[in-house]
């Protein structure tokens, strides 16, 4: 970008944080992938997070820097005096793939490209970072990897719905259908609480193998615990359903609950476990710009948080290894 050209965030393709474009995935050569998944036929309420990928991308604009911080790579963290994702910004290793072709009224098709985009992705060696859409996306996404992994799960519910006449992409299911996968190993749910809660989903979740916190439960046990039920050295997914934050957080969100997590509750326990655990994808789902106040903050809080996690996922030491950049 030329030293010329102020690029106010208001001008310009909104691409994720200005990242090129590749519209060919067979073409790909990235590091972190952005897909949008602008899918949410499986709301059984307000629908509208299908315009969510177009409104993150368009918040993340803003940290993109302008004017003069266009010749500085990446981003800085004022608490952390530094600077992240500089090596990825300045060498493209950041790109965005565009948004699966959704086939309205076609779920079994809409699922079948979801699966083969973030194929294509990972057999390129880039971690999918998928923005959604409502949170039934995640089973798509989760089904196209077939090394071992773990799911952790932000949210607060369970996801853990039988298929009601048949129902079988709503957004109240996808862990039931992630924890079937044969190579998801075990799923750790973190943040669910609110009167909506089914007893029979706890207890199905818990039969499965898969450890839950409840909102209370997580700030008891703290994060550190949270780290042990993931097994040493396994790849994690991360999947973040934006309710998952405290009600008056995320405005832009058609499932809030009260008493939910800080924003910087949410994110130093994503750090932990990136520092601790190798990503191999991450998604934030159930953001409805329909919904949300003017000013767009909760497609901005999912902006920031992509961006975050992605900062520090590239330094993980078995990350680093896989790409060639830690002996």
């Amino acid at each position: 970008m030329s030293d010329l050209r102020l690029n106010l965030p208001f001008v310009g393709i909104p691409t994720f944080q200005r990242s090129p474009i590749v519209s060919d995935l067979s073409q790909l050569d990235a590091d972190l992938a952005i897909l949008g998944v602008p899918n949410d036929e499986g709301a059984p309420w307000y629908p509208g997070a299908r315009m969510a990928p177009r409104a993150i991308r368009e918040q993340s604009v803003r940290y993109a820097g302008y004017g003069r911080m266009q010749a500085r790579s990446g981003y800085f963290d004022i608490e952390e005096d530094r600077r992240f994702l500089e090596y990825e910004t300045a060498n493209q290793r950041i790109v965005d793939c565009g948004d699966v072709d959704i086939i309205y009224s076609n779920p079994e098709q809409t699922f079948k490209n979801i699966t083969h985009s973030t194929a294509q992705i990972l057999e390129a060696g880039a971690v999918p970072i998928v923005l959604g859409g409502e949170h039934s996306v995640t089973y798509g996404v989760v089904r196209a990897y077939a090394e071992p992994i773990c799911v952790v799960h932000f949210d607060a519910h369970l996801d853990y719905r039988p298929f009601i006449h048949g129902a079988q992409y709503g957004n109240g299911s996808p862990m039931l259908k992630i924890g079937k996968l044969p190579n998801v190993e075990k799923i750790v749910q973190i943040g669910s609480r609110g009167m909506r809660a089914a007893q029979d989903d706890l207890a199905e979740s818990r039969a499965n193998g898969n450890d839950v916190f409840t909102m209370k439960g997580f700030r008891r046990a703290g994060v550190e615990h949270v780290l042990t039920t993931l097994p040493k050295g396994r790849k994690v997914y991360i999947s973040v359903d934006i309710d998952v934050l405290d009600m008056p957080l995320v405005p832009g969100c058609a499932s809030a609950e009260a008493d939910g997590m800080s924003y910087e509750e949410l994110r130093q326990t994503i750090f932990a476990i990136v520092r601790e655990h190798e990503l191999v994808g991450f998604d934030v789902v159930e953001i409805n710009p329909m919904l949300d106040v003017a000013s767009n903050v909760t497609s901005q809080l999912g902006a920031q948080l992509a961006i975050e996690t992605m900062a520090r996922a590239v330094e993980n030491p078995g990350y680093l290894r896989r790409k060639g950049r830690l002996s």
